[in-house]
């Protein structure tokens, strides 16, 4: 089957898809409240503690569930109707949020019991970002991915935008208190929006989707492979790894994706730091560097697409490659805009690559195996987050920034390497419409 390519995303037919708006919104709500999060419990560990060790153990923590969560999230989000998984690990969040907002406005919040917090969040996040990402796969038809891809992705800045932009000003009036409690209202509404997304229990698919590319990228595993069903969670697991170990070019594609995300979590640390120690702009200057990261991602999430319409390879390499050399470079952006411009221009080069590699990703796997596939990436990424966010606050605490964010850079050529391997995705990128056969 060929497909030919469109130089734009059709928008409107994107959202007319039953149930895509509402996953939109609740994507974006929940990654709102999660930036307004993450900034917040951020800025506070700081000003508490005043180390950067601190601040890199609360990314740590975010992170370390990711470790032993995933294999057994990723076969519960391959045997259950992902949109009642993802309204759970909502209001789940949502509880453990709110409680600790209620003892931050009293008090009466201890340090280890914000650090419990971002455990648990950690562990529900573990398994909600693979779920929502196979549920979107049964939203939407396999030749829109690549648009929605950049819509999800547009959501997800959005929200990362406007918490950005806010949280400064949010945290000096509130305190930690008034961003938890943002936090979880999020959550309940993202869950509520899940709710109302469709009616009835829809178990994971068994046949797979169908690929937006040849076989040149992915050979097909047999049919008996596809529907064969397992039993047990061991077996469960040994088939995705065994499906992983079929396909080097989805394994590549993972851990380009996976090298990114770890080099995109981890860099927290070192931004705060950039923030407060040299351009001494405090919460207020951190939330806009981080608002500057938004907005490049979402102006990435539109121009995904039409960049990659001809050479989606060429923009993959040159996305990455300007992630590498410009976070060697960020700590020398001595003036705020020039910090604000910058994360900019690494916000929309992320954004292209999470395109690129996620659309990739969703098109090749089968729905049933979606689940495996996906947590088996964020273990990928959970390990290169935490062992670089140790390494990066230690380096920053006891080095110096510069050669922090030297390391930091190294993580985004890793991601170039793999994404070498990856020499058909010329030919092979998902297409927005398909043609007449």
């Amino acid at each position: 089957m060929t497909f030919f390519r469109s130089s734009k995303p059709d928008w409107r037919r994107l959202f007319a898809n039953p149930g895509f708006p509402l996953y939109f919104v609740a994507m974006f709500v929940s990654l709102f409240g999660t930036g307004m999060n993450f900034a917040g419990v951020t800025l506070y560990v700081l000003a508490k503690t005043h180390s950067t060790v601190q601040v890199s153990f609360t990314v740590i923590l975010l992170t370390l569930p990711r470790l032993l969560v995933p294999p057994l999230g990723g076969v519960l989000t391959d045997r259950v109707d992902r949109r009642y998984l993802s309204i759970v690990l909502d209001l789940g969040r949502a509880a453990v949020v709110l409680l600790a907002a209620l003892l931050a406005w009293r008090d009466r919040l201890e340090l280890w019991q914000l650090y419990g917090m971002v455990l648990l969040l950690g562990v529900g996040f573990a398994i909600y970002w693979s779920s929502s990402l196979a549920l979107l796969q049964e939203v939407i038809p396999a030749p829109q991915l690549v648009s929605a891809n950049s819509a999800v992705l547009i959501a997800v800045q959005g929200g990362m935008l406007a918490a950005g932009g806010l949280v400064g000003l949010v945290y000096e009036r509130t305190g930690l208190a008034g961003i938890l409690s943002i936090d979880g209202t999020t959550y309940v509404l993202s869950a509520l929006c899940f709710y109302l997304l469709r009616r009835g229990y829809f178990p994971p698919q068994i046949a797979a989707s169908p690929a937006l590319f040849g076989s040149v990228l992915v050979s097909r595993p047999s049919e008996n492979y596809l529907v064969g069903s397992a039993h047990s969670v061991l077996a469960d697991i040994h088939e995705g790894l065994n499906y992983l170990r079929t396909q080097p070019t989805v394994l590549a594609l993972g851990l380009t994706y996976a090298c990114m995300m770890a080099g995109v979590i981890s860099a927290n640390v070192l931004v705060v730091a950039l923030a407060n120690n040299l351009l001494h702009v405090g919460a207020r200057g951190y939330g806009f560097i981080e608002s500057g990261w938004a907005l490049g991602a979402v102006i990435g999430g539109f121009a995904a697409a039409p960049l990659s319409h001809r050479r989606p390879f060429q923009v993959l390499i040159s996305a990455l490659l300007l992630l590498a050399v410009g976070h060697a470079l960020f700590p020398y952006a001595t003036f705020l805009f020039m910090a604000i411009f910058m994360n900019a221009v690494f916000g929309a080069c992320r954004a292209i690559v999470a395109v690129l590699t996620q659309s990739s990703i969703l098109a090749s796997v089968p729905n049933r195996l979606m689940g495996r596939t996906q947590s088996a990436f964020a273990f990928m990424a959970t390990v290169l987050q935490v062992v670089m966010s140790f390494a990066l606050g230690w380096l920053a605490e006891h080095a110096s920034l510069q050669i922090a964010f030297l390391l930091l850079g190294a993580i985004y050529g890793a991601a170039l390497l793999a994404a070498l391997r990856v020499r058909t995705l010329d030919s092979t990128l998902p297409a927005t419409e398909p043609t007449a056969a």
